[in-house]
């Protein structure tokens, strides 16, 4: 049975639609991903699912009874919400976090115990004095997802939980999503524009665009059968799906098709998604004499300069996207047709 299920949910704002008759199950113990840019209607989605806005129209159902009338006050109290934004309270990072136990009325020993439990699995084991508003961005963002965490919620909402912030601190965060979903079966709903993210966190994808839901999949079924949605909304280039084995020296080689074979440094087998930076990639009329162990022979398609820096589509079997300085690719008279040698380190390759 779905824990929460939106049907046919619009939203608009002073006759401005949001949301476009949105259709949405999420499962009980899910990690799923609202996956879109900037004003898909990802937020306002996480709000109605919060109970924090009421939908112009739809219906809201919990564990499968209808809950529009009261909806808003029964799931607050089983979800709770980390806005984008982060907002700290003008005191020390305990009163902070323990904040919603004193409001339920636990007793102290109880709250210091969840405090200190939250604090510790965020990584701010001992900023318990510390004035909230003096720590970093990241450290202040820590102490909101702990703020929600100490309340044990049955369902986590977060709105872009690492937009904007440091490797360190987003690493930590998406542990800590991993760990309380693994440990605390925690249902949890994600928006994010980040398809990097995604691909590390999520089970599930659902593909948001113009205030409506585009897919919905597992991260395999959305990844590795790209859709021209996702193509669209990501615009990413040189993103390849394949199947990787593991070479003996502990590099993978994966299969992309067309008798295409990517070298990459890590060690996966399976289903895969990889990128590889335009800038990444080496132009030469000639075969290059390097490290490099993916090379490949093939004929310019495009050329579009922006200035500085041109970008050329290259088909070597797939259509590669390279970045080189105007300089060099005058020094190389290259045009549409050219013929050129690509190479690029297996290092270079990363996962999606």
């Amino acid at each position: 049975m779905h824990l929460i299920r939106l049907h046919e949910i619009v939203k608009r704002y002073d006759g401005i639609l949001a949301l476009d008759h949105v259709n949405l199950n999420v499962n009980r113990g899910d990690i799923l991903a609202v996956l879109g840019p900037n004003g898909a209607g990802k937020t306002t989605l996480l709000k109605i699912m919060a109970g924090i806005e009421k939908p112009t129209d739809g219906e809201i159902y919990y564990k499968g009874r209808r809950m529009n009338d009261y909806y808003s006050v029964f799931i607050r109290q089983r979800c709770t919400m980390v806005f984008q934004k982060t907002t700290v309270f003008n005191t020390n990072v305990y009163k902070n976090v323990a904040y919603g136990l004193k409001i339920r009325g636990l007793p102290k020993d109880k709250i210091d115990a969840k405090v200190h439990e939250a604090l510790k699995l965020v990584k701010l084991e001992g900023y318990e004095k510390r004035l909230a508003k003096r720590l970093s961005g990241g450290e202040q963002q820590r102490i909101s997802l702990a703020r929600a965490l100490v309340l044990e919620p049955e369902i986590l909402l977060l709105d872009e939980p690492t937009a904007n912030l440091d490797p360190k601190t987003t690493s930590i965060i998406e542990e800590v999503i991993r760990h309380i979903n693994k440990e605390s079966e925690t249902t949890i709903v994600i928006a994010t524009h980040n398809i990097f993210q995604v691909g590390n966190i999520a089970r599930n994808i659902a593909l948001m665009l113009n205030g409506k839901i585009g897919e919905i999949g597992t991260v395999e079924e959305i990844f590795y059968r790209p859709s021209a949605r996702l193509a669209s909304f990501a615009r990413l280039e040189n993103v390849f799906f394949g199947t990787a084995k593991t070479s003996s020296d502990g590099t993978s080689v994966i299969d992309v098709g067309d008798g295409v074979h990517i070298e990459a440094a890590f060690s996966k087998e399976g289903r895969v998604a990889v990128f590889i930076r335009p800038e990444d990639i080496i132009v030469s009329m000639n075969p290059l004499k390097s490290s490099a162990r993916n090379v490949f022979k093939g004929k310019v398609m495009e050329v579009l300069d922006l200035g500085s820096v041109v970008k050329m589509k290259i088909d070597v079997g797939k259509v590669f996207t390279v970045q080189i300085t105007k300089r060099s690719f005058k020094e190389m008279d290259l045009n549409i047709g050219s013929s050129v040698f690509i190479a690029y380190k297996a290092s270079s390759v990363s996962l999606v």
